[in-house]
């Protein structure tokens, strides 16, 4: 356990007090770490550390688990003395400040989007336990559930569900169904935009023959809100009434910004947390249930995964006949190979893998990146470092793929500034 943290976190971290934590020693008692990303500078992080800090206070008084959970801060300050004078206000460890590779890496790997973001680990082995601690912290101040650990949908929902008529259904109901959970909100432009796509997708599914069904979560500010936009929806919500319910479900699936469309199979296992994008791309829904593709075809609608983590983009020459095909045909078996290694151990592929041809998405994409305008091109994004890497050469084989993402998780290679 002290072994993998350490390899995790470092040898050494750092407290308010400007001493050094050993990592070994303090991987030896806990099964579970919480990792606090944060900001000094940000209005909601300042708001999220004092009720973290009531939080852990009560915990380490009081629980019977008292020695088994710790919080490592991770900052994405850019000043020190910022850092240090946010640090001042915490009682537990931090990554040091000038780790920043090790910050990033982390980044990456739990998939941050946003700040703060609380993601609760196995102090073992770094599977994600809970990644929305922000709620743990509201929903559980006297942390009797710890360690929150992830329960099966069926139990999550359990309970009434409504229908915009009036009439209520028991979560039974969806039992043998495709489900899709979907995080929504009426104040939200781009949700509105989504659900109007999502009422054809949904009837278009139904009467292909598929047991499927979707369950709204609100996020709405007013129970008039609620009322208002569910009822332009012809699926199931859970009722905005019932609070606990809907932020379990927010825990359960670590929702860190709407829209989110989550689609689960007919067990209640996760398909994909990229509904969203799903059903923009494939608005005849031919793709169906959208189990996750090796290689994307980049386009304007999944561009946005472009910052959930590292992304090899492989450039063509879209106009020669083919290419595209040709592109995704040569990269993929490296693709679906990498994707199965980490399915086997639980874990989230580290490299997402993109094909993209000449269009106006591809041209913006190679001039934010500052990228020659060579073709075929072979990179690896990693916007939230603000980092790529470059393979120019004449011809791209899968032995030059392989190497180069091989190369890449091996930290082998050298980044140059996006």
């Amino acid at each position: 356990m002290s072994e993998f943290l350490v390899n995790l976190l470092g040898e050494r971290l750092v407290n308010s007090e400007k001493a050094e934590v050993d990592v070994q020693a303090l991987g030896s008692k806990l099964s579970l770490v919480g990792l606090y990303f944060g900001c000094s500078l940000n209005g909601p992080c300042k708001q999220f550390n004092v009720s973290l800090c009531e939080f852990y206070s009560k915990f380490k008084k009081s629980s019977e688990h008292k020695d088994k959970l710790e919080i490592v801060f991770i900052s994405s300050d850019q000043d020190q003395k910022h850092w240090q004078d946010f640090l001042q206000e915490m009682q537990w460890p931090a990554l040091p400040f000038k780790d920043k590779h090790r910050k990033m890496k982390l980044w990456n790997k739990y998939k941050v989007t946003s700040i703060p973001s609380l993601v609760f680990v196995d102090a073992a082995t770094g599977k994600v336990v809970c990644r929305n601690g922000l709620l743990v912290v509201r929903d559980d101040p006297k942390g009797l559930e710890f360690p929150w650990g992830p329960k099966p949908f069926a139990e999550v929902v359990a309970g009434p569900l409504l229908r915009n008529c009036g009439q209520t259904a028991d979560s039974s109901t969806l039992e043998g169904s495709y489900v899709g959970v979907y995080f929504s909100a009426h104040w939200c432009p781009p949700c509105r935009s989504l659900t109007r796509v999502l009422v054809e997708s949904y009837r278009a599914v139904k009467e292909s023959g598929h047991k499927f069904e979707i369950v709204f979560v609100s996020a709405d500010r007013s129970e008039e809100s609620f009322k208002q936009y569910f009822s332009e929806m012809p699926w199931v919500a859970v009722p905005y009434s019932d609070e606990g319910r809907r932020s379990r479900l927010n825990r359960l699936y670590g929702i860190q910004g709407i829209p989110t469309l989550i689609l689960l199979d007919a067990e209640g296992h996760m398909i994909t947390r990229q509904g969203r994008v799903e059903v923009l791309n494939d608005p005849e829904c031919r793709l169906f249930p959208w189990h996750p593709r090796p290689v994307l075809e980049l386009s304007e609608s999944n561009a946005v995964q472009l910052n959930e983590g590292p992304c090899l983009v492989l450039f063509v020459d879209a106009e020669e006949e083919g290419e595209l095909e040709a592109a995704k045909g040569l990269i993929q078996p490296i693709a679906e190979k990498l994707m199965a290694k980490h399915k086997a151990k639980e874990e989230e592929t580290p490299l997402l893998f993109f094909v993209a041809g000449e269009d106006d998405m591809s041209d913006s994409l190679r001039d934010y990146t500052n990228l020659p305008e060579a073709a075929p091109l072979l990179t690896i994004l990693d916007m939230s470092a603000r980092a790529k890497y470059v393979r120019d050469v004449e011809e791209i084989t899968p032995a030059v793929v392989e190497q180069f993402v091989s190369d890449f998780l091996a930290e082998k290679l050298k980044p140059e500034p996006i």
